[in-house]
């Protein structure tokens, strides 16, 4: 991987730790950030739960933590994209968001624009 694809994915991570601190009052453990292919972003997050949602856990309200998340994701979804929009210059054309509570283990995963190599948008 290139010094500058490596360098977008740190930044990238940085933003959704600082989301998830500012949207959540709680940011991952762990954060990484891969290219899967060249307009595909994946964000993995470790530890994302905050103390009320670990109660919810262990109280085997997992599916109920997942629409919770899942609706709070829907809300806030302009800052996830314009965050990706922002440090990868590219228009983010699909955001999926998930989450396993059991693992606590979130993703963030961004469909980018296509381009060309030359900067064009392909059609």
């Amino acid at each position: 991987m290139s010094d500058a694809r490596n360098d977008v994915s740190l930044e990238l991570s940085n933003e959704m730790v600082r989301l998830y601190k500012q949207l959540f009052g709680r940011g991952p453990s762990r954060a990484r950030t891969h290219f899967a292919g060249p307009d595909t972003v994946i964000c993995s997050l470790e530890r994302t739960l905050t103390p009320a949602e670990q109660s919810m856990v262990a109280m085997g309200e997992h599916q109920r933590l997942r629409e919770t998340r899942m609706f709070f994701q829907h809300a806030r979804e302009g800052d996830f994209r314009d965050a990706v929009e922002r440090v990868t210059g590219r228009n983010v054309v699909a955001f999926v968001s998930g989450i396993d509570a059991t693992a606590d283990m979130s993703c963030e995963v961004f469909y980018l624009e296509p381009s060309a190599r030359d900067g064009t948008v392909v059609e």
